[in-house]
């Protein structure tokens, strides 16, 4: 087993709804992060993101990991029609494990998770040893943690 950290985001139809069902469907789920209400960064003018952080234990291989991210969306409806623009749901690999890997469609670690608060906040809540020390004097953005994700849809 791999130990993992996805990115998950909202800004689009029931957020909330939305991220609860995409943690629902996942396996190897070990926690998740408080939820966070998150400034958008970069891109055209949007509502605020809801952000959280879910650590898995997987054996899929990073692109296969990449697929199940991509599913993820799929089932959310996400269209991609503007570059950082709103979305249902977006779903990044941050971190694995002993990945280290730099290829056009994937790059482990994320190479912009560092410098993003909507990414390092939940991040730390879940993995300090991954977050690393002094990561809030490297990131930008304004988070609100608003508690825990709740319950799972029935």
């Amino acid at each position: 087993m791999t130990r993992a950290f996805l990115s998950l985001g909202s800004n689009m139809g029931d957020s909330l709804a939305l991220l609860r069902e995409a943690v629902a469907s996942m396996d190897g789920v070990v926690a998740v992060s408080p939820l966070y209400r998150t400034d958008p960064v970069g891109g055209p003018e949007q509502d605020p993101f809801l952000n959280i952080v879910v650590e898995l234990d997987t054996e899929l291989a990073p692109h296969a990991l990449l697929g199940m991210c991509h599913r993820l969306e799929s089932a959310a409806d996400r269209v991609r029609i503007v570059h950082w623009g709103p979305r249902t749901l977006d779903v990044d690999i941050v971190w694995m494990e002993g990945v280290t890997m730099a290829e056009p469609d994937l790059e482990i670690p994320h190479p912009r998770m560092r410098s993003r608060r909507f990414v390092m906040a939940p991040l730390a809540d879940l993995a300090p040893d991954v977050a690393g020390p002094g990561w809030q004097d490297l990131v930008e953005g304004h988070v609100d943690q608003i508690g825990p994700l709740g319950p799972e849809p029935a």
